[in-house]
């Protein structure tokens, strides 16, 4: 087997995996949570690079030819240094992508007015890591980003759609439209928010568009298989999803359904 790998440092990267499922079925993908490590979102450059590049590795080792970090932080903090440095190793014949510069090619055609907000964790924000790839392909828009370093625990202590969770919802919103009132497009990059769309719905105008990262990127992994086909080729067919943490399985399993839409069996594997 050799599995598409789809990494995350927790369970937000299976709302990935349930849309590469959607769009490209006939994949085995092999997902790694990096539960006994998270957050990465709060965590230093070097940290989130030192964890992501062992789990890489370990993805390697599984038989993995194309790797995606389907995680906001990690693409953000160390999918570069790795594509640049650690994938020298591999005499070119590995991949790892990530999910912030797919979201970034697209992101300007949603918006009309020009003016983007973006929510995101600590560390995605801090790293202006959006910012600077959006630039790329649209200069003229206007971007004002929010962190919202909240969300994360609301969503993974299963918070999320109660009460209480209003108060932290409506004052990232608040935040963010304070920056620019002419924001018609929000995009949500993190992939635990996508859960919270509909109370982050309650607090905007229903002319803003909230977007999601996971068809975006499921549609542009679509279009990297069909323009690189020597990697495509390596791509075992079997329709074989298996998930893994560096935590507590039963954690793992008792959350991942509230993020991939059904129940999983993971198996627990030491990254060190």
């Amino acid at each position: 087997m050799k599995p598409i790998g789809v990494f995350d440092s927790g369970y937000g990267g299976l709302t990935i995996l349930k849309e590469f499922i959607e769009v490209l079925p006939q994949y085995d993908y092999l997902y790694l949570g990096d539960n006994a490590r998270t957050p990465y979102g709060t965590r230093d450059f070097e940290t989130v690079y030192q964890y992501t590049r062992q789990c890489v590795h370990w993805f390697f080792q599984q038989g993995c030819e194309l790797v995606i970090l389907a995680c906001n932080t990690a693409s953000a903090k160390a999918l570069r240094t790795i594509q640049q440095n650690d994938l020298l190793q591999t005499a070119g014949r590995k991949r790892v992508l990530g999910v912030i510069r797919p979201t970034a090619e697209v992101i300007g055609n949603y918006s009309t007015t020009s003016h983007i907000g973006i929510f995101g964790t600590s560390g995605t924000v801090q790293s202006n890591s959006y910012c600077l790839e959006i630039e790329k392909f649209f200069p003229h828009l206007s971007i004002v980003q929010e962190a919202c370093p909240m969300w994360v625990p609301l969503i993974e202590n299963k918070e999320y759609d109660k009460p209480g969770a209003d108060y932290f919802i409506k004052q990232h919103v608040d935040n963010l439209l304070k920056q620019d009132e002419k924001i018609d497009t929000i995009l949500l990059a993190c992939t635990h928010y996508p859960l919270l769309v509909q109370k982050i719905r309650k607090y905007i105008s229903k002319d803003i568009q909230l977007i999601s990262q996971g068809n975006i990127v499921a549609q542009s992994l679509k279009d990297y298989l069909s323009r690189h086909v020597e990697i495509e080729q390596q791509c075992s067919k079997g329709a074989i999803r298996n998930f893994c943490t560096t935590g507590s399985t039963v954690d793992f399993d008792n959350h991942a359904s509230t993020f991939f839409g059904s129940t999983v069996q993971s198996a627990h594997v030491s990254i060190l």
